[in-house]
């Protein structure tokens, strides 16, 4: 059983619940309606008994999501020498209930290792041989639902019929939970084999940023003394502007990639102004793409966002952008918005969008659809939206295109 689903001690306090009120009405309808003389005291005291436990038990059961099987063990004993005492005191074997003895067994074959269950039957045969050995023999009836074979019957059959729904149900709900579980462990492997590849490419990307700094440097330095003392009509001076830019762009993001290891404080952003300045720089690095952008931000809180969210924004607008170059066009829609204290994004390109039988897999890393591409930008946006507890959305847009939404909470 997994800790999100109800245990088997849940699963035995409900059924306990339903064995207590299905003794009360047996029990009412053949003393009184059919007319048997059974020791009523004895049978009513032992249902009193077991609902008494069965209060302490769905307490417990409440407070405890795995049990131990020793714990199991022993609510069953309780269960099994109720039995026992009920089968005794009606027919003993002659009682067509007493086939209920194989429904422990068949409750903790399916739960519980094989030890606890040849336990569990063992003690459901002592129960059964005690049952045997010490039963009342029913007294011979003859009245309008027939004689004592007839009931006998009858018992058979509203016996098979309780035991069917309870495995049927059980053994369902059992199905269903191993199928959740096996999704839940597709994912688990799915995105332990993606951190996997984003741990390999940031330990990756640190070692080239520190490769990078150095000619970087080297470059602003030689477009500062072109800018100064170069050509203006062999290189013109806007040019050389745009390059410095460029330039102090990318070596902005080389630093920033060791921003992080200096504690949480410097690797988050303030919300409005550093999201603006985020698309600001985009839209400096890409200034053949037309960006329409819709950016209402005056309900965020005056909280800082992580740092994460500009990578994010990059990447699906990286990504939107060569979508729209690979369709002939170069339209790319931006959508932010607070909302409910969660910010709400919504990136849309012009391309040829995807077939919608196989789309995109937002989870698979090192492999991409574009040519030249890495692979990497859905990946990295949506373990981004993982890790901060978000949700993130594919979809096509109208005739052309794909839109790519996240949700995010805006939390300290």
């Amino acid at each position: 059983m997994s800790a999100s689903s109800p245990n088997l001690l849940h699963t035995l306090a409900w059924l306990r619940w339903l064995a207590v009120a299905g003794q009360v009405v047996a029990v009412a309808w053949v003393t009184r309606v059919v007319g048997l003389d059974l020791r009523i005291e004895g049978l009513y005291g032992a249902t009193a008994l077991l609902a008494l436990f069965n209060l302490w038990a769905t307490a417990r059961a409440r407070r405890v999501r795995d049990a131990e099987p020793l714990e199991v063990l022993g609510h069953i004993t309780v269960d099994v020498l109720t039995l026992a005492w009920l089968i005794a005191l009606t027919g003993g074997t002659a009682n067509p209930f007493v086939s209920l003895f194989l429904l422990p067994i068949a409750l903790v074959a399916v739960a519980l290792p094989p030890r606890w269950v040849l336990t569990t039957a063992a003690l459901c045969g002592a129960g059964y041989a005690a049952a045997a050995g010490f039963a009342r023999p029913l007294p011979h009836v003859h009245g309008m639902f027939g004689d004592t074979f007839d009931l006998h019957v009858l018992g058979m059959t509203v016996n098979f019929v309780l035991s069917a729904a309870v495995l049927t149900g059980f053994v369902g709900y059992l199905a269903h939970t191993l199928r959740r579980r096996d999704r839940e462990l597709a994912e688990l492997r799915e995105q332990f084999t993606r951190n996997e590849g984003i741990l390999a490419l940031a330990t990756h990307a640190a070692s080239v940023a520190h490769e990078l700094n150095t000619p970087l440097a080297t470059l602003t330095l030689m477009l500062e003394q072109a800018a100064e003392e170069g050509d203006p009509v062999a290189v013109p001076r806007e040019d050389v502007t745009l390059m410095r830019a460029l330039v102090d762009a990318c070596r902005d993001r080389v630093r920033e990639l060791a921003a992080p290891a200096g504690g949480v404080d410097s690797a988050r952003l303030v919300a409005a102004a550093e999201l603006e300045r985020v698309v600001d720089r985009w839209r400096l690095l890409r200034p053949e793409v037309r960006l329409t952008r819709r950016i209402d931000l005056r309900g965020a809180p005056d909280l800082p966002l992580d740092a994460g969210i500009g990578h994010l924004l990059q990447a699906l607008l990286n990504n939107a952008a060569d979508a729209s170059a690979a369709g002939g066009g170069t339209e790319v829609e931006l959508e932010l918005r607070v909302v409910d204290g969660r910010l709400e994004g919504r990136v849309r390109d012009y391309g040829r969008g995807f077939d919608k039988a196989a789309p995109p897999l937002p989870g698979t890393l090192f492999r991409s659809t574009k040519a030249g591409g890495l692979g990497v930008g859905l990946a990295l946006s949506h373990a981004t939206v993982e890790r901060l507890g978000g949700e993130l959305a594919m979809e096509a847009a109208g005739e052309r295109g794909v839109a790519v939404s996240f949700s995010l909470p805006l939390v300290a």
